[in-house]
């Protein structure tokens, strides 16, 4: 059975950072591109940032360089340093992997 854990979100105020982790279980990342992804309230989910099998970095439009995606296929992890983070940022973040989704880590930033 596969299963995707992220873990790393918390309640922060604007222009602090998290790094939140995808761990997974019954599946290897190393041959597979990855993504997270976030969903606000009231909005659809949305790309954040994707990740190949060689770790090349791709990254939505709004990130505008605050974030960085990395893998560490040693451990079957792969993790989303969030800098600078702003209200709008604020959602559930989902760890992706073909068909599979993990629950989702809040992150929450408010003043």
């Amino acid at each position: 059975q596969v299963q995707l854990v992220e873990s790393g979100g918390d309640s922060v105020q604007p222009g602090e950072s998290l790094r939140l982790s995808c761990e997974g279980f019954g599946i290897t990342f190393r041959t597979y591109g990855m993504g997270w992804y976030r969903q606000s309230p009231g909005k659809e989910r949305e790309l954040v940032a994707g990740i190949s099998p060689t770790g090349s970095p791709n990254y939505a439009d709004f990130v505008k360089g605050r974030f960085v995606i990395s893998r560490d296929d040693a451990r079957n992890k792969i993790h989303l340093l969030l800098n600078n983070l702003n209200a709008e940022d604020t959602g559930t973040y989902f760890c992706h992997l073909g068909m599979y989704w993990g629950q989702g880590t809040q992150v929450t930033v408010s003043s």
